[in-house]
């Protein structure tokens, strides 16, 4: 009777006939008085929602003291209602350290572990763990669906921690449930997902778990084969800034081995590298490809969102916010993709508003918070942007982004110490970043430290150069080494790099205004008159491009051979009433206004939208485009 009523509830469960699996299961319990079947009941009351009553059933005959998959039930019911304090009396507050499996000869480590440490745990097992066992040995003594249950329970630890804002013991839960049970998904998924170590960190712990312990049905080779594959699509977790050969070797071997080309997970994978590395064109194409089979994936919307922005498409933005509203209006990606679409269209209050609602609806989601800490940037409000990021700093502690920002905010405020602090720390946890190395070339050139400047927008290049960003990505940082090239006095590369940038058919009075005053100091003086006479084009007004052109008109007249080739130009000859001093007081003025527009232009395009518009410095109709939500897979 018990083996035809086991069956009957379970097909009831398989075809979601809840109220027959409860009617069913509640018999066999009254037959049996198993264990196995009181779980099992109170697995369908939790199926359904009835968290209470699942937990009455589990506390008859204190089955959460004999059982370890009844106490993670109970626990997982007093999470989901709000109970965390509760959960973690049922829980302990201590992770069960000595079923750790190391990867390798690391499993036969001896440790020391005290078992009256872990509150709230009790076991039939005979002897004190105190004294010096194998690690393994002591693994091997529990049942493997007990094992499971024990990394389940690390990983509601994690849970609850993180619901009282205590990260590094929710990462510290989170990383021993992985390496309790290297299957368990959901905690390795928490600590990617919620930015907890840094792309250096991440990799060094996928090294330390064991792989190995993965076994399929007492087949070797088939237990091998299954540990590599779980191992691959860790890596593709991972973050993509530090090892992309291993990050594309692992893509590779899915897409090829496995044929999961088209499986959105991988796909997901390979959009955040495209926009890590600035090629939103492509991370569009990848993130349509899955939303044209699966239009309600939240998991890849928030990379499809910001690559919409970054490509400053206002239309699929308002498209696409309006059929998640009126499909999907209790997720949080809803009300991040209508912050998104407000903030294109630049009205920052409605914008702020909706990324509120975002992240109230959860509040460990990290776009959405980005999201309202630009909204203060871009109203050039530094004050409430620091906060903002603070705020995300402590939430994302493993990602490097809310360090830049705060980097960016405080550059823009001229507390260059402050700025080069944040810098360095965001530099720690990720060094091939090319937008924190134009930010900290910022810096330096701020600090007039012109050569370790050029050195930052260099290496910066490079970087976007062998991601395969597209040009015009980095056109910012392109000019930002025009202007550090120039105060350092190399001229002639100076020149070439403006000539450069020019030539992507930007059309910026601040990069002609330079490019006459390289070819003025160059002794150029007919050249500069055509490029300030280029600037006065795009801006009429521009009052550093009218001074320099008067300055140009009369050193050419002067210049017996008509500007061509001349001698270099000497300042104190340009007629100035006030002499070299009032040179270099408009040669300041140059600098402070040149700065100004570099930033302005690296917000339109420096990519991954982690910029805040600036105050003060005048800005063009498509410089008005905000910044970007998302806060890479590293976070």
């Amino acid at each position: 009777m018990e083996k035809y009523l086991r069956e009957w509830r379970q097909d009831a469960v398989n075809k979601h006939q809840y109220d027959t699996a409860i009617f069913v299961a509640d018999k066999l319990l009254a037959l049996t008085g198993d264990d196995n079947d009181a779980f099992w009941l109170a697995q369908v009351h939790f199926s359904t929602g009835n968290y209470s009553r699942a937990q009455s059933f589990l506390a008859r005959g204190n089955l959460t003291d004999r059982n370890p998959q009844c106490r993670y039930l109970a626990a997982h019911c007093s999470i989901k209602l709000g109970k965390t304090e509760e959960a973690l009396q049922i829980l302990g507050d201590k992770n069960p350290t000595h079923l750790i499996s190391a990867p390798g000869s690391a499993r036969q480590k001896l440790r020391h572990v005290d078992v009256n440490s872990r509150v709230g745990m009790r076991h039939h097992k005979n002897g004190s763990r105190s004294e010096r066992v194998p690690t393994s040995e002591e693994r091997d003594r529990e049942d493997a669906n007990n094992i499971k249950s024990e990394a389940g329970m690390c990983y509601l630890r994690g849970v609850c921690f993180a619901k009282q804002n205590s990260f590094d013991r929710a990462k510290e839960c989170y990383k021993t449930a992985c390496q309790i049970d290297v299957q368990c998904f959901e905690a390795f998924d928490a600590l990617m997902t919620n930015s907890l170590m840094s792309p250096v960190e991440e990799w060094n712990f996928l090294e330390s778990l064991n792989f190995d312990s993965i076994t399929v049905s007492s087949n070797p080779s088939l237990s091998q084969e299954a540990a590599q594959f779980t191992r691959t699509l860790y890596t593709t977790r991972l973050s993509k800034y530090s090892r992309p050969d291993e990050f594309e070797a692992a893509v590779e071997q899915l897409t090829t081995h496995y044929k999961l080309a088209d499986n959105p997970d991988i796909i997901l994978a390979k959009a955040d590298l495209m926009f890590t590395h600035c090629r939103f064109s492509k991370a569009l194409a990848l993130t349509s490809s899955v939303l044209a089979e699966d239009k309600y994936n939240f998991a890849i919307l928030p990379v499809h969102l910001a690559s919409l922005h970054e490509l400053g498409q206002k239309n699929a933005l308002f498209l696409l916010s309006h059929e998640l509203t009126d499909s999907h209006p209790s997720e949080p990606c809803t009300w991040l993709a209508v912050g998104i679409y407000y903030l294109s269209i630049n009205r920052i209050a409605e914008a702020r508003r909706y990324f509120s609602k975002a992240s109230v609806m959860d509040p460990h989601f990290g776009p959405a918070w980005i999201g309202f800490a630009h909204t203060f940037a871009a109203e050039g409000e530094h004050d409430q942007a620091i906060s903002a990021y603070s705020t995300a700093a402590r939430l994302f502690q493993g990602t490097h982004l809310p360090q830049l920002f705060l980097g960016m905010q405080n550059l823009q405020l001229n507390n260059l110490a402050l700025a080069h602090e944040y810098l360095n720390t965001a530099y720690e946890l990720c060094e091939t970043d090319p937008l924190l190395l134009n930010e900290m070339g910022v810096v330096f050139y701020h600090e007039d430290r012109m050569i370790d400047a050029v050195g930052m927008f260099r290496h910066a290049l490079a970087i976007s150069d062998k991601n395969g960003a597209d040009p015009d990505a980095w056109l910012p940082t392109r000019m930002n080494l025009g202007h550090a090239l120039r105060r350092n006095g190399d001229l002639d590369e100076a020149l070439a790099t403006f000539e450069e940038v020019l030539r992507h058919g930007v059309k910026d009075a601040g990069i002609f205004t330079a490019k006459g005053l390289v070819l003025l100091e160059m002794g150029s003086s007919w050249n500069a008159v055509v490029a300030l006479h280029e600037a006065l084009a795009v801006a009429p007004q521009d009052p550093m491009a009218t001074d320099l052109l008067n300055r140009a008109l009369a050193a050419n007249e002067e210049d017996s051979a008509g500007g061509f080739g001349g001698p270099p130009v000497d300042k104190r000859a340009f007629g100035m009433e006030r002499g070299m001093d009032g040179w270099e007081e408009d040669d300041e003025e140059l600098e402070r206004q040149v700065g100004s527009l570099k930033e302005i232009q690296q917000n339109r395009v420096a990519g991954r939208g982690r910029r805040g518009k600036r105050r003060g410095a005048p800005v063009d109709d498509t410089s008005a485009f905000g910044e970007s939500m998302m806060v890479d897979s590293d976070g």
